[in-house]
């Protein structure tokens, strides 16, 4: 697998997983409703933030991150990020990579931290990986996410100092 910047090209590949993902509604607080056009304007982003894309050694598109600062102003030191993983290329090791991309390209970019501010707490998988990866959730949320199956449930704000 590699991690390389995404271009306008890879968003054909990028749309097909990242409209399933948020139109299920279970892991995202973007409108479900989003088309093509404004779904690229929600993902890919413009320097100085950053999508990248992991491909595997076919080239094909296995999942995709966005980075960008947090909050603008005296907050611009701390970054954030989203991952979406193609889930006919799930439990491979892509999300942790593009996890990990995401903490090193923070790091080099002189942020202070990384916090996450809308993880849903039913998201278990994630929450576990971001764990393990030295974030912890410094609150929750309660009910601030309506859930299509489980009904209203927490959103965890969660942070790793770099």
């Amino acid at each position: 697998m590699h991690i390389r910047v995404a271009t306008a090209e890879d968003w054909p590949a990028i749309w097909p997983f990242f409209h399933r993902i948020v139109a299920a509604g279970e892991t995202f607080t973007f409108p479900t409703d989003l088309n093509e056009e404004d779904g690229a304007g929600w993902w890919m982003l413009a320097p100085p933030n950053r999508t990248v894309v992991a491909v595997d050694e076919q080239g094909t598109v296995l999942g995709s991150a966005k980075m960008n600062r947090n909050q603008a102003g005296n907050g611009s030191h701390v970054a954030s990020a989203s991952y979406m993983v193609d889930p006919e290329h799930g439990g491979r090791g892509v999300g942790r990579a593009l996890c990990q991309y995401s903490i090193d390209w923070a790091r080099e970019q002189g942020y202070a931290a990384v916090q996450f501010n809308a993880v849903v707490e039913t998201n278990v998988h994630a929450v576990r990986l971001y764990r393990r990866l030295g974030f912890e959730i410094v609150g929750t949320v309660p009910g601030a996410f309506r859930h299509p199956s489980e009904g209203d449930v927490g959103l965890h704000v969660m942070h790793l100092a770099l």
